[in-house]
């Protein structure tokens, strides 16, 4: 009995160092390092793509936060000033892709302070 304890709390002990040691999956976090370098060039890649439809140009100038989520694909969310030429707005920046889709597999929600609405865009 006493020996079925011991391997009780030892695997709780186990499985809850576990938990917080990795991240979990949808679990939203920070992006830093070579993550966080990948976000930024997703970033201006698809303000590049964005650009090229019939979306406005933006030019991302300050990021002060990038967020990495796994939900079906992945999920970045940026804090950031972005430049459309003649105004410079502070927004969060939404991509949401899915690399292996080989139509819409990428999503894009932009919504800047002061503004009522939200520009998304799928391709």
């Amino acid at each position: 009995m006493i020996a079925m304890k011991s391997l009780c709390i030892l695997g709780l002990v186990l499985l809850s160092l576990a938990a917080t040691q990795a991240q979990v999956l949808g679990g939203v976090s920070q992006l830093e390092g070579a993550s966080r370098k990948e976000a930024l060039e997703l970033l201006d890649a698809t303000l590049a793509q964005l650009a090229t439809g019939n979306g406005p140009s933006y030019k991302a100038l300050n990021v002060t936060s990038v967020t990495g989520q796994v939900v079906a694909g992945s999920l970045n969310t940026y804090e950031v000033e972005l430049d459309n030429g003649s105004d410079k707005k502070q927004c969060t920046v939404k991509i949401w892709s899915q690399p292996w889709l080989k139509e819409n597999g990428t999503n894009i929600k932009i919504k800047c302070s002061g503004d009522d609405g939200e520009l998304d865009r799928t391709w």
